[in-house]
């Protein structure tokens, strides 16, 4: 990933204010070669998680300014997905000081849990990881075949606490960087859903940015 995830500027790390996100920092843009994703499937499941009340306002919902304490929190700290041989460790991460941006972990090998959402103990809203889909540097991600999940298939998501959590996939959405809709992807509210956020589609060799964001989601397995 190149650094431009995106994520609320002028918050830093422990800030305790509204998370209002300009829309466009919350844009993910990689850099290295071409992806052709799938067709976009399941985004009316996708959208049935989200809460019927969210409207697009040009960043992120919140329906609380102050953030959870950190013992009130289960971090991801580990996600694994059997069907695509990928186990990657998972980094909490804020907000890039320099650039105002997701600071998703700089190692491709690793992706980052967006620590101003929610956590795995969270009874309401969207939980969201996004890693590499790729790298020039250090070539393919953790994220590099996220665009062949389907409906189905299995997300195991493990916690601070070493509780893991079975997440079933929903939903895999190709975007325009332009066009995502952050205010469900981002919000506290809706049902209780893992999101999984990366780049695909065609890579613009003179910008060095993908085109597109392939989104996946997913829902608390049935026990």
């Amino acid at each position: 990933m190149h650094g431009r995830t995106g994520a609320p500027r002028g918050h830093g790390p422990g800030a305790r204010r509204a998370l209002v996100v300009p829309a466009a920092a919350l844009l993910l843009a990689l850099t290295a070669c071409s992806q052709d994703p799938p067709p976009s499937v399941g985004g009316a499941a996708a959208s049935a998680l989200a809460s019927s009340s969210a409207a697009p306002t040009g960043g992120v919902p919140v329906q609380a300014g102050a953030l959870p304490s950190a013992a009130a929190t289960v971090a991801p700290t580990r996600l694994r997905i059997d069907r695509l041989k990928l186990a990657a460790r998972v980094d909490a991460v804020g907000i890039d000081a320099a650039t105002g941006d997701f600071a998703v972990p700089p190692s491709v090998d690793e992706v980052g849990w967006y620590r101003f959402g929610p956590g795995l103990e969270a009874t309401a809203g969207s939980i969201v990881i996004a890693g590499h889909v790729d790298s020039a540097e250090q070539g393919k991600g953790a994220f590099f075949r996220l665009r062949e999940l389907t409906p189905g298939d299995a997300l195991v998501v493990t916690g601070s606490d070493g509780v893991s959590h079975t997440f079933t996939v929903v939903a895999r959405e190709i975007f325009a960087k332009t066009a995502v809709p952050l205010e469900r992807y981002f919000a506290r509210d809706g049902a209780p859903r893992l999101t999984l956020i990366t780049c695909g589609g065609p890579f613009d060799a003179r910008t060095r940015h993908y085109r597109d964001n392939v989104v996946i989601t997913a829902q608390p397995a049935a026990r």
